[in-house]
């Protein structure tokens, strides 16, 4: 739907980032000429004060809001206050300054992170709200699903057009590959090419290898939220991935074969392992506006793991 892009306004918080610079990617090749990457350091959107800037020096007509304070366990068990605070009032203001502006759209982006830590699997939409998330990361994740209680109350009281969508895991080119703060994909693909690189004979990582996970290839996330922002206009919230689960002690081993270590994997049981299980019940974007990933989990990590050899040196946050 080419059309539907060609004369918008668009903002894409976090356009900068990892997801962002594929939604952007994506909406230019769909025709958008109008759009617009908000920088921190310009637009503080933890700011009522700049959320209004934003709004009044762009005056889109539609957001996409993927910007997030946002890392692997460390950080969140580091950062609760921080992450549940800065999330919160991003989505928050976003939201009410759109409202105040008439709007036309806005795209929320949920996390995986908001589901309960013992939701039934695969993980339906309607159990959203049915337990305490994992609490390593609930700060963040209740941060996040505030804007599903938001978007579903303003649609209701003043007839706000926004939708919120639930990505699971994400990974792929340009993804954030520093240990100290990124997720278990680029985190083990760094340490597996370290290892090799420096023949080490063994990695350590952390938990024991027994939980699930689900992963969508960061294109497909791309392709799937601008197919929602395209498509759909209910106040359903809608999950995006795979249906595809893996064990981590899989995936390990997975990316170290594609990646050529044939050291030993050790697993470090006092280190927390994060909620059990992940995998997401996708039928409903394909439903309602016709999502289904194009990457299974092996294609994918083969294009991951061939964009961080050819891109070491470009990517500011790997200090080998």
């Amino acid at each position: 739907m080419p059309s539907f892009w060609k004369d918008k306004r668009v903002v894409v918080t976090g356009g900068a980032g990892f997801l962002g610079s594929f939604v952007v990617d994506q909406l230019r090749a769909k025709g958008c000429q109008q759009i617009v990457v908000p920088r921190s350091r310009d637009y503080d959107l933890v700011q009522m004060d700049a959320v209004k800037q934003l709004y009044g020096d762009t005056k889109p007509d539609v957001v996409i809001h993927l910007a997030a304070r946002v890392g692997g366990i460390g950080a969140n068990q580091a950062n609760p206050g921080r992450f549940f605070y800065d999330n919160l009032m991003m989505g928050a203001q976003l939201i009410e300054v759109g409202r105040q502006q008439g709007l036309k759209k806005f795209v929320a982006t949920g996390t995986i992170c908001a589901y309960p830590k013992f939701a039934p699997i695969p993980f339906k939409e309607d159990d959203i709200w049915n337990g305490y998330p994992e609490e390593t990361n609930a700060p963040y994740g209740l941060a996040k699903k505030m804007m599903l209680a938001q978007s579903q109350a303003y649609r209701q009281q003043y007839g706000f057009n926004s939708i919120v969508l639930f990505p699971v895991n994400l990974y792929g080119p340009r993804d954030n590959f520093d240990l100290e703060t990124s997720h278990v994909i680029p985190a083990l693909i760094r340490k597996c090419v370290s290892a090799k690189e420096e023949r080490r004979e063994c990695i350590i990582l952390w938990g024991d290898g027994s939980p699930t996970r689900e992963f969508l290839y960061v294109e497909d996330a791309a392709e799937g939220i601008l197919l929602a922002a395209e498509r759909y206009d209910g106040d359903l919230p809608i999950n995006l991935g795979t249906g595809e689960e893996v064990r981590i002690h899989d995936l390990a081993t997975m990316i170290a074969a594609e990646v050529g270590f044939t050291g030993q994997i050790q697993w470090d049981p006092t280190k927390p392992n994060g909620q059990p299980r992940r995998c997401l019940d996708v039928s409903r974007a394909k439903q309602l506006f016709g999502f289904q990933a194009r990457h299974n989990l092996r294609d994918g990590l083969k294009k991951t793991v061939q964009w961080f050899q050819s891109s070491r040196e470009a990517i500011r946050e790997v200090h080998f």
